[in-house]
């Protein structure tokens, strides 16, 4: 079986980070496109894209970013740039824009042990100070046209998972986290084992490796590795199956009736930990409308609220999980 080693010094451990990139989710949604099969869970929004990039317009800049993330190529690392905590997807494009020309030609002759160079990435490893900036438009013009549309409802699942990771790594250390990450890794006290065709060896050197949970991303967890490159990781998203599900209707009649329809419908979203902002995206309601409902869940015992950092987080009780069981019939 082929695998990847990371190496960690204490510094890493202590470095090991969450957090949200628009630019992976922009880039990799492509291969969504390209490969419908092997990505059902997204058909809804891949019908709508679909529609979109066949409009001429929209097709002739986003072209450059279509012959660049063939369905199993490997990725430039320049274009997947490590997320940061709150970035935003201007500062990312910037971030790319920026990409030294030598680092340019590096990553893209790396992905060539999964495939050729398509016609645009050959003239941009001849070119890549002149044919940048149409990538950088490409991959501005597919976000604005395809993703931005849907990211509220994205980026509620992302903060879901981040949120969720963050309290696994703060109660149980490195190895719960690896461990529950995704079945491809191991834990072994000083380095991650990773089942996957890379084959890197690879020592992190106190920069610490930042993870960032993606809609897009599915099968494996998928390095930022290049010695140039801030370490990185992007890993398939929790529940990814809820994206496209309208709001969540209440569990039946009984539990609604109990809790009120808008009670009914928060509860079965908090078996992980989420904001309100999360939950206002997830559901359509207001925020103030969700804050109040969580106070009146958090008065009766079925909703905890904590603070991590900034954030103001809330999640099931013993008792609101139980409650959900019983609603089920579980």
């Amino acid at each position: 079986m082929r695998v990847s080693e990371l190496r960690f010094t204490v510094a890493d451990v202590a470095g090991v980070r969450f957090a949200v990139s628009p630019a992976n989710e922009t880039v990799m949604s492509m291969w969504a496109v390209r490969d419908p099969v092997g990505h059902a869970v997204h058909l809804p929004w891949i019908d709508r894209a679909r529609v979109t990039l066949r409009r001429p317009e929209v097709a002739a800049r986003v072209r450059p970013l279509v012959e660049l993330t063939w369905p199993r190529r490997w990725l430039p690392d320049f274009l997947t740039p490590a997320a940061r905590p709150d970035v935003g997807m201007a500062e990312q494009l910037d971030q790319i824009a920026a990409t030294p020309p030598q680092v340019v030609v590096q990553d893209l002759l790396a992905t060539v042990p999964s495939g050729p160079l398509s016609p645009f990435g050959a003239a941009l490893l001849a070119d890549p100070r002149g044919l940048l900036p149409q990538l950088v438009d490409a991959v501005r013009v597919w976000h604005d046209e395809a993703i931005a549309p849907d990211w509220p409802r994205m980026r509620a699942l992302l903060d879901a998972d981040v949120a969720y990771r963050a309290a696994q790594l703060a109660e149980g250390g490195a190895g719960r986290l690896f461990a529950q990450l995704h079945p491809s890794l191991r834990w072994l006290g000083d380095r991650v084992v990773s089942d996957d065709p890379f084959e890197r060896d690879f020592d992190l050197r106190g920069r610490g490796l930042a993870l960032n949970p993606g809609v897009f991303t599915y099968r494996r967890v998928l390095w930022n590795l290049l010695e140039d490159s801030l370490p990185g990781g992007a890993y398939p998203v929790r529940a990814i199956g809820t994206l496209w599900e309208r709001a969540p209707a209440p569990l039946g009649d009984p539990l609604a009736r109990v809790l009120g329809a808008g009670r009914a419908t928060l509860l079965p979203l908090l078996d992980a930990a989420v904001t309100t902002t999360d939950l206002a995206r997830l559901t359509g309601m207001s925020a103030g409308n969700v804050s109040q409902h969580l106070s009146a869940l958090h008065a009766a015992g079925l909703v905890a609220r904590f603070r991590a950092g900034r954030r103001v987080l809330y999640r099931n009780t013993e008792v609101g999980a139980a409650l959900l069981r019983a609603a089920r019939g579980t």
